[in-house]
């Protein structure tokens, strides 16, 4: 397995976990991560949610720890990376309506690399105009924006993963271990025990 270079695109109120764990375990796996923000610079932070299961009608929402940035928005070159990953909260609702997001997800897109979304993290997708002909889950609020992009929204357990070629994508938090094991497969990473 060689490394891989993977973006991670966020903004202000990302899904605390949605950002940290995969941040930390695709590193430990040997893999470069560059999470990035527009508008913000290399070492500048983003607020995170904690958003949990509580038995109300949808998710609470609590605040969580400031997440650092390691590179910088501007002038980011997505050619240079192998794989992108859109983690979930209320910051894709927000990130989408910022052109540069778009040109560089429509990259990832078109050059057909990996793209691991998760939870509210399809907002993004469908914005740029990548789930149309495709599969895919998401936190179950976002289903309409699938199905009205011409994507198929499936609902899943919210500990699951759906793979439709190089989406990759699960409806919330619980699904890590299944959604980082199969962005991992896709990515060619092999990890022996």
């Amino acid at each position: 397995m060689s490394a891989k270079k993977i973006l991670m695109i966020v903004g202000d109120f990302v899904e605390d976990y949605e950002v940290m764990v995969p941040f930390q375990a695709l590193q430990m796996t040997g893999h470069t991560v560059h999470a990035v923000c527009p508008g913000k610079k290399a070492g500048e932070f983003v607020r995170t949610a904690i958003h949990d299961f509580e038995g109300d009608q949808t998710y609470s929402e609590k605040p969580g720890h400031n997440f650092t940035l390691n590179a910088d928005f501007e002038g980011l070159k997505p050619e240079q990376y192998d794989a992108l990953v859109i983690p979930g909260g209320r910051a894709p609702e927000y990130i989408r309506l910022n052109k540069t997001v778009l040109d560089i997800v429509r990259h990832f897109g078109d050059a057909d690399k990996p793209v691991a979304a998760i939870c509210h993290g399809a907002q993004v997708l469908t914005a740029a105009g990548l789930i149309k002909g495709k599969t895919c889950s998401a936190y179950p609020a976002v289903g309409p924006d699938i199905q009205c992009s011409g994507g198929t929204w499936i609902d899943i357990a919210m500990d699951e993963v759906h793979v439709d070629g190089n989406l990759i994508t699960a409806p919330a938090w619980p699904a890590h271990p299944k959604w980082l094991a199969k962005f991992l497969e896709v990515l060619g990473t092999r990890i022996e025990l």
